[in-house]
């Protein structure tokens, strides 16, 4: 690094620190100052170039500056368009609906409205949740332990930190920490048991909702894939007590996990669905959509100045597009179960690894200290039970005997700042904040997989050298990505 670049680099941070808010977040664990991107590669003030698998938080579904989405930005811009609109007809917002109701569940498609929202995921779920309590007359929400719904007041309060009486929480199922002791199907059974518990005693304290929120997959609670039976359970449980069933697939959303829709790994149709992130094919957009039996709002009941948003309704359909005429939601099935195949390789090797876990290329790896149960060896679920059928990659394992070991935030963390100094950029999250998040773009190749791959087992070879994790084999080699 030259020395002018270093002041550069410097400056800009020393700035950053002294005058931006101390709820600052990603910058603190990645001080970097991005000035150049494309595809998976950031370049920096400094020179350094980085892989990034943060992806703006699952943003950007095609990677940094598509040519694609690059192309309909200057198309917009080019053709003297209106830019701001609030919720007026354009050609854009036109192409945009047609190209989202085109990729939508066939059962929500046919019978979907759509509400543009501010721009953030987060005042989508706000207009979800009044939506669900205008239609139905009611107040409650029922919500699920470890979810993340947004940072508006009532996004907040179907997240997995609050304590609003208005929500109801109810148990996530998972292996590794099922909240039961068991995992597997018999876990997710249970949970579901809770679940119809809750609604139909009329003692249990919890008065008939307004809905049910609950995330596919988990993203900032951990990674955590809801089995495919489970979702069914919650799509019958809801249907057949007037339930409105709300899919929050802001991260999950345009084809990251394998399916356009996370909600088709198990075939349900939800009565609403919030989306942003990759929508808006890297600009801010959020959107409701939801069955137009829903749909009893009077005019201006949910508004948003930024709703009318063309650079990212343009951009937005252009990805969407490109997304499913490239087949990426397949791609994302196929290169990360292969990804997950190498990280259980990886975990057999380090005793600090608790669980790999994820589904397409939204993928976790749990860090682990102590002594406890849940040791190096990969289990998945025993078949059979009422809830057979969930994910169950390889690296999965349901809880020992003596528990899951305890989780090791010092231990992720260090391995996210080792990642840094080899030039790759990885999230951390779940409830201890223990777990390494990857969230690649879609569009990245096998060769760019297999070097992510391989920095990030060199970085945990290290943090568990230097925290003393160890291994779990002794004499055991990395190179994870060598064979993808």
């Amino acid at each position: 690094m030259s020395a002018t670049a270093r002041a550069v680099h410097e400056g800009i941070l020393r700035r950053q620190s002294a005058r931006e808010s101390a709820a600052r977040t990603y910058a603190r664990a990645l001080p970097i100052v991005p000035v150049r991107a494309r595809g998976l590669t950031i370049e920096g003030a400094d020179g350094r170039r980085y892989l990034d698998c943060l992806s703006g938080a699952g943003t950007l579904s095609l990677g940094h500056n598509h040519p694609v989405v690059l192309e309909a930005i200057r198309k917009v811009l080019d053709s003297g368009a209106p830019l701001h609109v609030l919720d007026l007809a354009t050609p854009v917002k036109d192409a945009f609906v047609t190209e989202l109701f085109h990729t939508l569940p066939p059962g929500l498609a046919d019978h979907a409205r759509v509400q543009f929202c501010g721009p953030a995921g987060t005042d989508a779920v706000e207009a979800a949740l009044k939506l669900v309590r205008t239609a139905t007359g009611r107040a409650g929400i029922m919500a699920f332990t470890g979810a993340y719904h947004g940072m508006t007041a009532g996004a907040l309060e179907a997240s997995g930190d609050a304590s609003h009486t208005l929500v109801a929480r109810l148990p996530y199922p998972q292996d590794y920490r099922c909240p039961f002791g068991i995992g597997g199907p018999q876990g997710a059974e249970l949970a579901a048991r809770w679940t119809e518990s809750v609604l139909d005693d009329p003692k249990s304290g919890v008065p008939h909702p307004a809905g049910m929120i609950l995330e596919p997959v988990q993203g900032e609670g951990g990674v955590i894939p809801a089995p495919d039976a489970w979702m069914r359970r919650m799509r019958e449980i809801t249907a057949t007590r007037s339930v409105p069933l709300i899919a929050d697939e802001v991260q999950t959303g345009v084809g990251r996990t394998g399916a356009f829709w996370a909600v088709e790994h198990s075939g349900i149709t939800p009565d609403v669905m919030v989306l942003s992130k990759a929508i808006g094919g890297s600009l801010p957009l959020a959107v409701v959509v939801y069955h137009e039996d829903l749909d009893v709002w009077e005019p201006g009941t949910h508004a948003g100045t930024f709703r009318g948003n063309q650079l990212a309704m343009a951009a937005g359909t252009a990805t969407l597009i490109y997304v499913r005429e490239n087949r990426l939601a397949e791609r994302a099935a196929t290169l990360g179960s292969r990804m997950l195949n190498q990280l259980a390789a990886l975990a057999g090797e380090f005793s600090c690894i608790g669980e790999v876990r994820g589904r397409g290329l939204m993928i976790g790896v749990e860090f682990v200290g102590g002594e406890g149960g849940g040791g190096a060896h990969s289990s998945a679920p025993e078949p059979g039970g009422v809830l057979d059928g969930g994910v169950t990659p390889a690296g999965k394992r349901g809880p020992s005997a003596d528990g899951p070991r305890p989780a090791a935030p010092e231990l992720a963390a260090a391995v996210q700042r080792e990642c840094l100094r080899r030039g790759l950029i990885v999230e951390l999250g779940g409830r201890h904040a223990s777990v390494v998040r990857l969230l690649p773009p879609l569009t990245i190749s096998d060769e760019q997989a297999a070097a992510v791959l391989d920095r990030l087992a060199d970085a945990v070879e290290t943090a568990a050298r230097e925290l003393g994790s160890g291994r779990a084999k002794a004499g055991a080699t990395t190179g994870v990505g060598a064979h993808l």
